[in-house]
């Protein structure tokens, strides 16, 4: 290890000298770092949230939208134009592996959205499995053209208005990227190391990847925002939440994410320890596969659903840090329909709908779940066996497969599953967050509509409501499709978590995202 002379220290600021390293213990490994090509929260939180920015950034504590890479932007008055005005002097990642020669400019927006929307594009295919998220959000229809005007200055055309387009926009598949450093790579014929040596504009600078064990970040002296407090950012992966805890018990990590119910109890009572919570824009649930018999059968998922005694699971699973859930987002959601009366728990019903179905004596069936919990399933082991116990009461023989988390969401977008425990965030509280990428008819086709359900009813629903910035009317075409979501039972919706996080006494400026984002720029430690 090299060490600092007397006189470069001399030439170091303060804050420089102070800074400490701060070390996360993270719940699971990222699947990459070419977030485009991803749609996990882990992975969102290990790329775009620290290496990345977008043209727009959403701001979860006021609630609305702020200047990103973008200083400002227009919007015609047909709604579709979106022009933005690049700030000037913004600096790509230097490292080992890539020195920028210039600054952030217009090639590089284009570029970044060219290479998901463009099927000739050099960079399109060199994603395995598409860009998920882009596809998903009907990018590619929606998106007539990204033209460069100026150096700073970058137009979006759209082929129709879009209300949630700027929202879309501060999601993490739309982080910007280097078209200088994808030229270098596609040059050298190396275009897989984008997902392992990623290069952004953002606050931490990547430096490497211990796959079961570290990432580590270098604060990015360049950077044009506020600048990390701290000497290094570290995610420890630790699946299991009690080594977690054990681990920050010991100092051997500063903050940890994703902690079970008992273990916030035992930080509260832990005078080294606080606790950082806040109601999450999130719902935890089942989804039926409805390309797989039976559970194409409507009746078959109305009777799950009542077959499942969510009450108990909640008590089990949740403790007190989570509503029920009913529908597909949290219910102080504008737009939530409070007509929709949830399924009750009812295996005497379940019974009957399964006979109506064909099923008298049931079926068998497999549920897929992660090894380690997470803010949305605290505890997957007890929930999947407490769901195989209720099915079984109704017939249903209910085999539980445990996937490593990157195997389970990748094969789960592929389809493979007939049910799994999953999860999922809206970025920025718009309603849509839900429901396009969760039920739209792209989505099949991207992956992560879960119910791999396609309808033309439901999809218009939901494309209408993308199209009217008038919320009344987006709030009756979203109440319609909600309807349609929940007669067809397409998930078995379990519960609205409260984030937590828990941090040592010594950080400061910590907060947990209701959104599950991540931003370790204010953090310091004492």
């Amino acid at each position: 290890m090299k060490k600092l002379s007397a006189a470069a220290l001399a030439v170091l600021p303060l804050a420089a000298l102070a800074a400490k390293p701060l070390t996360v213990c993270t719940d699971a490994n990222p699947e990459g770092f070419d977030v485009v090509q991803y749609n996990s929260l882990v992975t969102t939180n290990a790329s775009a949230d620290v290496l990345m920015d977008r043209l727009v950034e959403y701001d979860a504590a006021a609630g609305k939208l702020r200047p990103g890479l973008a200083g400002s932007w227009e919007v015609s008055a047909d709604g579709l134009a979106y022009t933005f005005h690049l700030r000037s002097g913004v600096s790509f990642h230097g490292t080992d592996y890539f020195k920028p020669t210039r600054k952030l400019n217009a090639d590089d927006v284009v570029q970044t959205f060219d290479r998901m929307l463009n099927p000739d594009n050099a960079w399109y295919k060199t994603a395995p499995a598409g860009y998920p998220h882009a596809q998903s959000m009907q990018f590619p229809k929606l998106i007539k053209a990204v033209r460069k005007l100026d150096p700073l200055t970058v137009r979006f055309e759209l082929n129709y208005p879009e209300a949630t387009f700027l929202s879309s926009l501060t999601m993490g598949f739309a982080s910007i990227y280097s078209a200088e450093y994808m030229a270098q790579l596609l040059a050298a014929g190396k275009t897989g190391e984008l997902n392992s040596k990623p290069i952004g504009t953002g606050p931490f600078v990547f430096r490497s990847f211990s796959k079961d064990a570290l990432v580590r970040y270098a604060p990015n002296p360049t950077y044009f925002g506020a600048k990390p407090k701290v000497s290094a950012l570290i995610y420890a992966i630790t699946p299991d939440s009690n080594v977690r805890l054990q681990k920050l018990r010991a100092g051997e990590c500063q903050i940890a994410l994703s902690p079970k119910p008992q273990d916030v109890q035992a930080a509260k009572t832990d005078g080294r320890l606080q606790v950082s919570q806040t109601p999450a824009f999130m719902t935890a649930f089942v989804a039926f596969n409805s390309q797989k018999k039976p559970l194409d059968n409507p009746q078959v998922r109305q009777a799950l659903n009542l077959a499942f005694d969510k009450a108990n699971y909640l008590k089990t699973v949740f403790g007190n840090t989570a509503g029920a859930a009913s529908l597909v987002y949290p219910p102080n959601t504008w737009s939530y329909d409070k007509a929709i009366k949830p399924y009750a728990y009812d295996p005497a019903q379940a019974k009957k709908l399964l006979a109506q179905a064909g099923y008298p004596n049931g079926f068998d069936a497999t549920v897929w779940v992660r090894p380690s919990g997470s803010t949305l399933n605290p505890n997957p082991k007890a929930g999947a066996e407490m769901l195989q116990a209720d099915l079984a009461k109704v017939g249903v023989k209910l085999q539980i497969k445990v996937l490593e988390w990157g195997e389970l969401i990748k094969r789960g977008k592929a389809g493979e599953h007939e049910m799994l425990f999953m999860g999922w965030a809206g970025d920025n509280g718009d309603p849509d967050n839900f429901l396009t990428p969760q039920f739209s008819c792209p989505a099949v086709q991207s992956g992560t509509n879960f119910a791999r359900y396609c309808d033309g009813r439901l999809d218009k629903l939901i494309a209408d409501g993308k199209k009217t910035s008038d919320f009344k009317t987006r709030a009756k075409l979203y109440q319609a499709a909600q309807r349609i979501i929940h007669e067809q039972a397409l998930w078995l919706p379990l519960a609205h978590p409260i984030a937590y996080g828990l941090a040592r006494k010594e950080v400061s400026g910590y907060a947990v995202n209701p959104y599950g984002r991540v931003n370790f720029v204010s953090v310091g430690l004492k």
